[in-house]
């Protein structure tokens, strides 16, 4: 029937990866369709898997078609009427009720479909007209501008995603559109800023007041974050079993249960212990339910007034070429100094439940910085060759003979195996 036409043809759209087919297509509705199909093969010979050559494109558009004019095509049903502004409304809800997210995590995504999100697609956008290929347009486009961070980008999709997932198990839409975007990688950096516990100690020693010299101590000694210790009170410590309760984080002026969403325990070191138990003997606010760190009238310490003096206490303290660079040191790093210094004694297990990371592979990136001397020893006695002891060679601006005399670019120092 006349009521039942749909139209179509082919798109061929270069990609950063290649050629790409699209479907486009008008419902009888009179609604126009854009959808990726997928990579072109444009080369002879039998196509790689997963591309798609011009008879299989066209083969692929013709059963679109046909399924379309049935009415057995996802998506070619009546429109819902709900628009973009209704599905990002309804995941904003579903992520804070229903899903619990933390205060500071909603306000995040808020801003993100306010600031971000509605002027792109906007507000009044019928859902059914966002497509993947409108997403990859401005996945692309961002990209290529270069003003944001891949992270920034892939976050936008990810919330993106939901609130098309979101709306797709409302019934609202079909299909996800977001699903078949291609994905922005991004390279995970395991490299950071860390002090031993020499330089802990300095950095205590030039803190402009005791309780900054603490809460310095405690960060690098038991990984807590920022917001941890902001909301860290008298009665979460333990002297007696040496344990450190993280019940509760403060960010953004809202206290809330901390990132993981779990009660967590980590084990109080003596050298944080003496800390808290110095602290624990000024004249006021040391009651069970008072904050550990706090301002002079026992409000929370606040927070950036606390990293410029952690920035001014590494220049007192001579380490101020950490903040010198590609990546300057900051107040999280103290986090990351707990679990390079635990991961050395203890398991990554243990480290992962104490750092209340999520997965173990969040932990995974402080094994490079265990000790190696075991291993270098059996790498030693693995090089070795039979004709005698294993050599050490020194670079003569760094080791001196045992005469006080300094070697030579060739000269060496015979030494046990396994020393």
């Amino acid at each position: 029937m006349a009521t039942n036409r749909v139209t179509g043809h082919l798109l061929l759209r270069e990609r950063r990866q290649g050629p790409v087919w699209y479907l486009h297509y008008r419902l009888a509705d009179k609604r126009q369709v854009q959808r990726k199909l997928g990579p072109a093969w444009t080369e002879k010979g039998r196509p790689a898997d997963g591309y798609f050559t011009r008879k299989m494109a066209e083969a692929a558009l013709r059963a679109v078609v046909v399924d379309a004019e049935r009415g057995t095509l996802a998506g070619s049903q009546p429109r819902s009427g709900r628009t973009f502004e209704d599905a990002c409304a309804e995941w904003l809800r579903y992520v804070e009720a229903e899903k619990q997210r933390r205060p500071s995590t909603v306000r995040d995504y808020r801003n993100t479909v306010n600031g971000v999100l509605l002027p792109e697609f906007g507000k009044d956008t019928p859902l059914e007209r966002i497509t993947t290929e409108r997403i990859e347009e401005w996945r692309e486009r961002l990209l290529d501008e270069g003003k944001l961070s891949r992270r920034t980008i892939q976050k936008y999709l990810v919330i993106l995603h939901g609130i098309l997932e979101r709306a797709k198990r409302r019934k609202w839409i079909a299909s996800n559109p977001a699903s078949d975007v291609e994905r922005v990688t991004v390279r995970r950096d395991d490299d950071f800023n860390v002090l031993s516990p020499d330089e802990v100690m300095a950095l205590a020693r030039v803190a402009v007041s005791e309780q900054d010299a603490v809460i310095f101590v405690v960060a690098a000694y038991t990984g807590l974050r920022l917001g941890e210790l902001r909301a860290l009170r008298w009665d979460d410590l333990d002297f007696a079993n040496r344990i450190v309760f993280v019940r509760r984080s403060l960010t953004n002026g809202h206290e809330g249960p901390p990132k993981s969403g779990k009660v967590r325990s980590v084990p109080l070191a003596d050298q944080a212990a003496r800390a808290l138990d110095g602290l624990s003997r000024r004249p006021m606010f040391v009651a069970p339910g008072d904050r550990v760190f706090c301002s002079e009238v026992g409000a929370p310490v606040h927070d950036d007034q606390l990293r410029d003096r952690f920035y001014d206490a590494l220049a007192a303290a001579g380490l101020g070429h950490k903040r010198e660079g590609s990546r300057p040191m900051v107040f999280h790093d103290l986090r990351h100094t707990f679990g390079t210094l635990a991961v050395g004694r203890a398991s990554v297990v243990e480290v992962k439940e104490w750092m209340g990371h999520a997965n173990v592979a969040t932990t995974e990136i402080y094994l490079h910085y265990q000790p190696k001397q075991e291993s270098a020893a059996k790498l030693t006695e693995a090089f070795a060759t039979s004709s005698g002891p294993a050599e050490t060679v020194y670079p003569t601006v760094y080791r001196t003979a045992e005469n006080g005399a300094e070697l030579s670019a060739t000269e060496s120092v015979e030494s046990p195996v396994n020393t």
